[in-house]
């Protein structure tokens, strides 16, 4: 194989590739030329060189080395080849080379010291000499690129799972339990507050009836670990998580699901705790937690258990804290509500997968943070139903944020209770504001039904000093139709109609306004 053919062959070759031998070669005659005063000269140069090994037997890395050690030995100004061996009559200071090679790393930092000092040499810009080096460079850069694609995070410290096997009539069950003290807080607010909550005031705060008639004491909190979010018969629940009171002191029991297929021990465990129970409480379980674990019961052949009454704090806590603009995830309550915040928390997107990596074979310390997770949010449930009755109890009467007295005083208002309601309305009036205008409007409507429209009208005339221009035509409407209807004051009523221009459709505009002037011409006559 001549040079030509092995030089076209490396140039072709890419990164990461190997040349392989050629297959299936055609013989081709050649070409006779005459070869000219150059031609000659370099044929004679390249004399000198020693034949490549066969691409097929060597390296893509070792020809590359090869080709840019013949570049150099060609570029030399008159030094020895770097791969030639030295003639018979070569002066005995080269005799010190036992390979004839010289250190490729030493010649390329003296050429590149050579080239800033401003030096040329002979062949530097040789198009094949450029490739070769791109070629290096770029799969140089490769090389580095891939490492780094398949670096990893440092491996945590595995943890055993929490978790022992507990024989029962219905089969082996894998439990973790946790008893907390009764004085144990969850950020500001005392977990054992929710054994002292009035159960109509819960059912007020619900808007739940059946519930005042329940017995707090042995409710079960409720909270599961799914394998995913969208639910139906292809979710399952492999942690459920439990929590009730014993004394002033609250156990928190997780059942997990080790393999699939073992959820039955699981469900009859649950069914019996259910039994005992009075009520469920869970955060958003009326749409999600509950309706899967029946599915779970049916898919399972296990009998469901009979359906508790259901506290559902999602509801609650939409309902009071909707002025916030916030939204109302739980772990935002947290800390917002509470001031807990979790340090490390496992994100709920990733669970999931956690589970599914355990079910491949992991050890399972990447579970330990679930089910951490999960005992904080049964803590969490517990802590926020007692803080939210506590708040709802106090009427007003303690410093609370102004959106929050509003949301109870709505919440009140349609639980009948309008004296509480009246209570956290004025208390939310004090701000001012937007939210001070909407608390003034309750207060005047809760005023007038109970037949006191002078202090209606007293709560309208006072949201108007804190409306801004072009947002008094609704307030100036209501005091239309108070003065007309119920104080019989048409002049005030005319007065304040015709300042609700905004808010109402021309036609009834005019239709107003020309039955108020007609009352107050026949009264004139």
């Amino acid at each position: 194989m001549d040079l030509k053919r092995k030089l076209s062959r490396l140039t072709s070759a890419g990164p990461g590739t190997q040349a392989r031998a050629p297959v299936n070669t055609v013989a081709v005659a050649p070409v006779v030329e005459t070869p000219s005063v150059e031609a000659r000269a370099q044929d004679a140069e390249v004399a000198r060189i020693p034949p490549v090994e066969e691409a097929g037997t060597t390296t893509l890395a070792e020809v590359l080395v090869q080709a840019l050690r013949k570049r150099l030995s060609m570029d030399g100004e008159g030094e020895p080849s770097l791969d030639v061996p030295p003639p018979r009559d070569a002066p005995s200071q080269e005799a010190g080379r036992a390979d004839g090679l010289v250190d490729l790393r030493e010649e390329a930092r003296r050429r590149f010291a050579a080239k800033r000092g401003g030096a040329t040499e002979p062949g530097a810009s040789d198009p094949r000499v450029e490739e070769l080096r791109q070629m290096l460079s770029f799969w140089a850069e490769r090389q580095g690129t891939a490492s780094a694609r398949k670096a990893v995070a440092p491996v945590p410290e595995p943890r055993a799972l929490p978790v022992e096997a507990r024989a029962t009539p219905h089969g082996t069950v894998h439990v973790a339990e946790q008893v907390y003290a009764p004085d144990h807080r969850h950020g500001t607010a005392p977990v054992a507050a929710a054994l002292d909550v009035e159960a109509r005031l819960v059912a007020g705060l619900a808007l739940h009836p059946e519930l005042e008639s329940v017995d707090f004491t042995r409710m079960l909190m409720l909270d599961t670990e799914t394998t995913g979010l969208a639910g139906g018969t292809g979710t399952v629940p492999f942690l459920v998580g439990l929590g009730w009171f014993e004394g002033r002191s609250m156990r928190v029991q997780q059942l997990f699901l080790r393999r699939m297929g073992e959820e039955a021990p699981m469900l009859r465990l649950l069914a019996e705790r259910m039994a005992s129970s009075s009520c469920l409480v869970t955060y958003n379980g009326k749409s999600f937690d509950w309706p899967l674990l029946r599915t779970r019961f049916v898919l399972n052949r296990v009998p469901v258990p009979k359906e508790l009454p259901h506290l559902d704090l999602l509801h609650c806590a939409r309902r009071v804290f909707k002025h916030r603009g916030e939204g109302a995830r739980l772990v935002h309550l947290e800390s917002k509500v509470l001031g807990h915040h979790r340090v490390g928390d496992v994100d709920g997107s990733l669970i999931p997968e956690l589970y599914f990596r355990f079910l491949r074979g992991t050890d399972g310390s990447e579970l330990v943070p679930v089910l951490e997770h999960n005992q904080k949010d049964l803590l969490l449930l517990a802590a926020l139903m007692g803080d939210l009755v506590r708040r709802f109890q106090s009427e007003g009467t303690e410093r609370q944020d102004p959106r929050d007295l509003l949301g109870f005083a709505q919440v009140a208002e349609r639980a009948g209770d309008a004296a509480r309601a009246l209570t956290f309305a004025k208390a939310a009036a004090e701000s001012g504001g937007p939210v001070g205008i909407e608390a003034l409007v309750l207060a005047s409507r809760l005023c007038r039904r109970s037949g006191d429209c002078e202090t209606a009208v007293a709560h309208l005339q006072r949201a108007l000093t804190f409306a801004k221009p072009g947002q008094g035509a609704v307030l100036h409407l209501s005091l239309t139709k108070l003065y007309e209807h119920s104080l019989k004051d048409l002049p005030r009523a005319l007065y304040h109609a015709r300042l609700a221009a905004p808010v109402e459709l021309p036609e009834d505009h005019q239709l107003r306004l020309e039955r108020l002037e007609r009352r107050l011409s026949r009264q004139g006559a």
